[in-house]
Formats: structure tokens, sequence, C-alpha cells
């Protein structure tokens, strides 16, 4: 599926003064946005980005996210509505063609994965950056996993009984009795 919100913005004509854009999902945007992401509607979905140039191949953009949503609650199914206002940056790096260290095979050697290593920024190939992008990750990370309705309470009932039988015995109660005693 493709993104269901971009915004393309062009890093190579940025000043040093830097810029603010704002942009927001339209009534076809938000539904498209809803259907990605398993939600019943989107109300609203709003960014503000501003973008900063920190050299002359790095940038950081500190977003600014404020959605409405309404989920479906996990016991009931009931709406729930929910609003998501969120504040995040993002440094990037212009690396052109070029890729983040040696691969195996150009024989640059063995690609070394260090879990404890502080993440640099996000190597981009092209000045052309979709602003959205990260905006849709930080939304369906704060989206509710498990959305519930005021009240709503999940009461377990055994697959085994139904409404006026008597409940059936464990099939392996009869092996308690072959056991010795002892």
């Amino acid at each position: 599926m493709t993104a269901p919100l971009t915004h393309s913005y062009n890093l190579g004509r940025l000043g040093n003064a830097g810029d603010r854009v704002d942009f927001a999902a339209d009534a076809d945007q938000r539904a498209a946005i809803a259907a990605w992401s398993e939600v019943l509607s989107v109300q609203e979905f709003a960014v503000t980005a501003d973008i900063a140039k920190l050299g002359p191949t790095r940038f950081r953009v500190a977003y600014q996210l404020v959605a409405a949503v309404t989920q479906a609650c996990v016991v009931s199914l009931e709406p729930v509505p929910g609003r998501i206002e969120r504040r995040f940056s993002r440094e990037l790096e212009f690396v052109g063609a070029r890729r983040r260290g040696a691969s195996p095979e150009s024989g640059g050697g063995d690609l070394v994965l260090d879990p404890g290593a502080e993440e640099g920024p996000e190597e981009i190939e092209n000045l052309h950056y979709d602003l959205a992008g990260p905006v849709l990750e930080e939304y369906s990370m704060a989206l509710d996993p498990y959305p519930r309705a005021t009240g709503a309470q999940f009461v377990p009932e055994s697959p085994d009984v139904q409404a006026g039988e008597p409940a059936r015995q464990n099939p392996f109660a009869v092996l308690k009795s072959l056991k010795k005693p002892g």
C-alpha cells in the first residue's frame, strides 16, 4: 500500500534562516490514513515542521503533530475518540549516492552492528524529502493499541458453556481417578 499522505520538500532550496511548513490532510487523505492505520476515522491531522540547516548537508526537522481519531473499543467495538499531540524531531544528512560504510560485497570488510552505539542522523540520498513519512511513523506509534470505551469490561466466557447448559467436565478429569495413591 502506498503512503496515505506525502508532502515533499526540497531541502536544496533551504536557506540559512530555515523554514516553517504547515500542512494538513484533507478529507480523502484522512480517510486513507484511517484505512492505513486501521482506525474508524481520522477527523483531524495537522502538521507543523520547522526545518533548520545545520550544515551544508545536515538538516533538522522539528515536528508538531495534532490528530483527532476514533478507534474501536477492543471489548465492545464502540467508538472511542482520541487525540494525539506529539512533538518530535529528525536529523538528516544528505549523502547523495554514497552509502553508509563499505559493504562486504565491495571488499570493505564485514558489516558490524553495534546496538549500544548512538544513532546518528538519518542518511538521505535525495534532497526532495517527504516530510509526511516520519509523521505517519510517529502517528502510528502514538495510537492506543488497546482503546477501551468508558466502563467497558472484558468478561471471559467458557467456550464450552452455552446459555442454559450445564458446564462440561474436563475430559482429563477421568485420568485423576487412575492415579495410584501414595
